[in-house]
């Protein structure tokens, strides 16, 4: 087989990937309207009850706007982040994969993702057909004093950012069919089931013991940082990775990225509240006073480190704040906030250095070392700085018992997504490869994958 043939066999399974996401929605078309057809009495019915529904339209509009503020977070935000950090020629396969990894997901979600993760079912999941296709709903429908099409839409911006977290793992060497396929398995077994066991009532594994993961520590950050480091051993180190410096090709587009994450990420938890009320202004504040932890205690370790703080590392220190306060945001007080955001800024230093050294893993952009480990430490100290006695909103917590239940919820986490990861990986392996050959890794994803550059030679 010609080089040429091996090329266009590879956009045919990209094809093919993408087509069968397509027949999801078009099926959906289908299951909307049938879902429509009904009788006539049911119909009055339905109309009846609108009209005695009324929505909180402060409520409404700060879920909206948070809604835009994650996908904001997305695109541009996440992409930039990533894009910024890998070498020139591989710039634009970075940013396609945050992109088209997202728009896969949403459709997913709409298709069976929503259903699966939020109707009751068993501890695990939920029914993948009770609401399959958003079958029954309607722009009346209530979800906890929301609309329910806005509850929707929001949580799928959740779904579809922690996905495409995980491509920063993978970065530089991994075929683009194989992105599309992994993501389509991964958020079916890894993300929509930690959404059913922590969020979807007290019926999940997870919430029934007790959990406490205010806007994704464990859900977003501990499962897209597994994902990302099981993914790394799997697909191997990049060429020249350890002998030779392998260098970010633009820290301004990752400072620019970082700085819309911040900005985004205030829906991310504050919007978590579902409601504009005190909880939501009190993950509001957490998430500045954090976030501005990570980047100085970031800074500060640096200094002492290496001599000097970096751009990028403030940047990260951002991220790791904003990681570290996601599951505590609307629990803990200003300044447990602060604490974690100091604690998680200091020890994700150590997790993109000294235990990436350890691991012996290529993971490309640190998802692990910074999601992985700022969600395992925001996840713990959760359990301490929600108490009451400490500045929280938890009145009955008994700190020990409840620092119990974190670890518990992290190493199973932990627990389920590398194995449900190791599964896919295994599976993607077998139908459409993992890795592109030496001589494309060499030429660039940009040329390789999508025929084009970012910056003209």
């Amino acid at each position: 087989m010609t080089k040429i043939e091996f090329r266009g066999w590879k956009t045919r399974m990209q094809a093919l990937c993408l087509m069968l996401v397509c027949a999801c929605a078009l099926f959906g078309v289908a299951g909307g309207a049938f879902a429509q057809d009904v009788p006539a009495e049911t119909a009055v019915a339905v109309v009846e009850t609108a009209e005695a529904v009324t929505f909180d339209s402060g409520n409404v509009a700060w879920m909206l706007t948070s809604t835009l503020l994650v996908l904001l977070m997305v695109v541009p935000g996440l992409a930039l982040f990533y894009g910024g950090m890998v070498r020139a020629k591989n710039v634009l396969s970075v940013i396609m994969q945050v992109l088209v990894v997202f728009s896969v997901v949403i459709i997913l979600w709409v298709a069976y993702g929503y259903s699966a993760a939020f109707t009751e079912g068993n501890a695990f999941f939920g029914s993948f057909t009770e609401k399959a296709f958003l079958r029954g709903i309607t722009a009346e429908t209530d979800a906890g004093g929301l609309p329910e099409f806005l509850f929707i839409v929001f949580q799928s911006t959740f779904a579809g950012i922690t996905t495409a977290l995980v491509v920063g793992s993978f970065a530089e060497r991994i075929k683009f069919s194989a992105v599309l396929l992994f993501s389509i398995l991964w958020v079916t077994f890894a993300y929509l089931p930690m959404v059913h066991m922590v969020w979807s009532g007290e019926a999940g594994f997870l919430a029934h013991k007790g959990v406490i993961d205010f806007a994704g520590g464990t859900v977003v950050h501990i499962n897209a940082g597994v994902a990302g480091l099981v993914g790394a051993y799997f697909l191997g180190k990049r060429l020249g990775y350890g002998k030779e410096a392998i260098k970010p090709h633009s820290v301004p587009f990752t400072f620019i990225g970082a700085s819309l994450l911040w900005v985004g990420w205030f829906g991310f938890n504050a919007g978590s509240a579902l409601a504009a009320d005190a909880s939501a202004s009190l993950a509001m504040l957490n998430t500045m006073v954090a976030t501005a932890a990570g980047v100085v205690a970031w800074s500060i370790v640096e200094a002492f480190t290496k001599g000097r703080p970096s751009a990028l590392g403030a940047a990260s220190g951002a991220i790791a704040g904003l990681v570290g306060i996601t599951p505590a945001a609307g629990t803990v007080g200003p300044m447990g906030a602060l604490v974690i955001g100091l604690v998680a800024g200091a020890l994700c230093v150590w997790g993109v250095t000294g235990l990436k050294r350890l691991l012996r893993a290529d993971d490309s952009l640190d998802v692990f070392g910074v999601h992985g480990i700022g969600g395992i430490v925001g996840a713990l100290l959760t359990g301490v700085f929600s108490a009451q006695s400490l500045g929280g909103t938890e009145a009955d917590l008994a700190i020990g018992a409840q620092v119990w239940v974190q670890f518990v919820s992290v190493a199973f986490t932990v627990l389920w997504c590398a194995v449900v990861t190791a599964v896919v990986m295994l599976i993607v392996k077998l139908v459409v490869g993992l890795r592109v050959t030496e001589d494309e890794e060499r030429e660039g994803l940009d040329i390789v994958s999508h025929g084009e550059s970012a910056y003209e030679k």
